[in-house]
């Protein structure tokens, strides 16, 4: 199922309208619900989007149909691009599929707003058990949960394993992580003339900021008793901002270049040997193994740790159930059999990702060094729910504050101090008309 995609896009009217017009298409030619025979018919929109993946859920969904005819699964293809405004016109023309493939971090609007089912009663009680509390909190909204979390990703380090070897540095582990000062040192011993010891993607760096700084303690929103929340920047919220900061613009480490790009934009520069290291998902494993020149050696490595050891925030991949779907009994069914930690292992490795489940992260699979699976694996105990994935406005906040003010602490146009009455001051702001 698709990894790695695209933030929720905005919202213009003439998408809206399109989503309609293709939605009551949709509708008219997949007639969904009981038959007259008797047999329910259920839409399962996936967001499946690379080969293997794609492959994985429509094979898993063949098997579903092949052993339960009275419950017939349609597979419909969605996409992460628009996922946000298709599902939104699907709600409110009541089109919804079943049975929907989402993340936790685009729940919050669908689930305050009433139109994917609670699913507490009616999921059964092994999928419940196989997923941790902490990832059950991802997709907890107000007293409901609203979906299934199953495939998740840390943000790791891929380093070239001939520069990381040939520079003396300790190997970090996840049982020994490099401490943020640690590591910082360890990107100065990397620097060498024409090559940074690493290159930060910062295109959008709102969500690496806020997930990575859960392990120095940084929290920067805080929920109040009656359950209004703010913004407060403490001195772990500081910690991830000005390291990167500081290596971009005093140690001279970190790569200037790469502040404006993504993930993918770093490969031909880290294959070249411009950066020793880059943090990226994952799941990016599979487009280094696609894309790697033939004989370059590369490792995953732990993100580094501070106060709070290896946590890291997530927003996992989820499966729900539409509110007004009429046979949300079967949809649970087949959403806990596509999840059966074997089927939870396959969708996983077709994502290059981490299942949520425990009985799917023992399968030795997903344990071996090759690729660096057991570094991931190891790591998925220190998860925790995006920090702001549940604040209602955090998507304003997101993009007109703290997105620009990130990016100019980054680049050296302000301070730590501008940074701070920014992300808080204006942040604030933003956040009170949510919650008024």
């Amino acid at each position: 199922m698709g990894g790695r995609r695209s933030a929720p896009a905005p919202r213009p009217a003439a998408a809206v309208a399109v989503w309609a017009l293709l939605l009551a298409l949709l509708s008219g030619c997949s007639g969904g619900g009981s038959a007259a025979d008797g047999i329910v018919t259920l839409r399962f929109q996936s967001l499946a989007w690379q080969k293997e993946s794609v492959a994985a859920t429509k094979e898993l969904v063949k098997e579903w149909n092949r052993t339960h005819p009275a419950v017939r699964v349609q597979y419909v293809q969605g996409s992460w691009d628009t996922v946000h405004d298709q599902l939104l016109t699907a709600f409110e023309g009541g089109e919804a599929p079943d049975v929907i493939h989402d993340a936790t971090d685009d729940l919050a609007d669908f689930a305050h707003g009433g139109d994917l089912a609670d699913l507490r009663a009616l999921l059964p009680a092994a999928l419940k058990a196989d997923i941790p509390a902490r990832s059950w909190r991802t997709a907890t909204f107000g007293a409901g949960v609203y979906g299934v979390p199953f495939l998740q990703e840390p943000r790791v380090l891929i380093a070239n394993s001939r520069l990381l070897k040939a520079s003396g540095v300790r190997i970090p582990t996840p049982e020994r992580p490099w401490s943020w000062p640690e590591f910082r040192e360890v990107t100065k011993k990397l620097t060498a003339k024409g090559r940074y010891g690493i290159g930060w993607p910062l295109r959008e760096p709102v969500s690496l900021t806020l997930n990575l700084g859960l392990s120095a303690g940084g929290e920067l929103f805080h929920r109040g008793a009656d359950g209004t929340v703010r913004l407060a920047f403490d001195a772990g919220d500081a910690v991830v901002p000005e390291t990167v900061h500081d290596q971009v613009n005093a140690d001279r480490s970190a790569a200037r270049t790469t502040l404006g790009m993504g993930g993918s934009d770093t490969l031909p520069g880290f294959f070249g040997g411009r950066y020793a290291m880059v943090p990226l998902g994952f799941s990016y494993r599979q487009q280094i193994v696609q894309q790697a020149p033939k004989g370059f050696e590369w490792t995953v490595l732990p993100a580094p740790a501070g106060s709070a050891g290896l946590d890291q925030g997530v927003s996992p991949q989820t499966l729900s159930i539409a509110r007004d779907s009429a046979h949300k009994r079967e949809a649970a069914e087949f959403i806990a059999f596509l999840l059966r930690p074997p089927n939870m292992v396959r969708l996983a490795e077709g994502d290059w990702m981490l299942p949520t489940g425990t009985g799917a992260l023992k399968d030795p699979a997903l344990r071996t060094a090759r690729y660096g699976w057991a570094t991931g694996a190891a790591l998925a105990r220190e998860l925790r729910p995006a920090p702001a994935q549940s604040v209602r406005g955090y998507p304003e906040w997101k993009d007109k504050v703290a997105t620009p003010a990130y990016q100019e602490y980054y680049s050296g146009a302000i301070g730590l101090d501008e940074l701070r009455h920014r992300l808080v001051g204006e942040g604030n702001r933003v956040l009170v008309r949510y919650q008024r």
